[in-house]
């Protein structure tokens, strides 16, 4: 039975995310991670899940204004995959109260 839609946030190594990945390989492990997202192009987790055989995303911080435009991206990168659970393993991004209250509590 697949757990629920989850999305891992990372901004580096991902020794969190390779946990949680781990952890997930568990029959009964209550989530399925069905993405990796990072905001560094580069992230050596991103490798790691690849060779797990998790789709990768990247959105670059950098590419963005402002914390509101990269946020929406990121949003929209997240609902286009169907996550239901955001985890953040390592994400050194501050999150607006905006981007947790859409995250909240599904």
């Amino acid at each position: 039975m697949a757990g629920v839609k989850t999305a891992i946030l990372i901004s580096g190594r991902g020794s969190n995310m390779a946990a949680l990945i781990s952890a997930a390989e568990q029959a009964d492990f209550p989530a399925t991670i069905s993405l990796v997202l990072s905001n560094v192009e580069d992230a050596a987790g991103l490798d790691h899940a690849r060779l797990r055989g998790i789709e990768t995303a990247v959105v670059n911080h950098r590419d963005y204004d402002n914390r509101a435009s990269f946020e929406i991206k990121l949003t929209e990168i997240l609902e286009g995959h169907g996550v239901e659970l955001v985890c953040l393993a390592g994400f050194m991004r501050l999150l607006t109260e905006t981007f947790v209250d859409r995250w909240r509590d599904h």
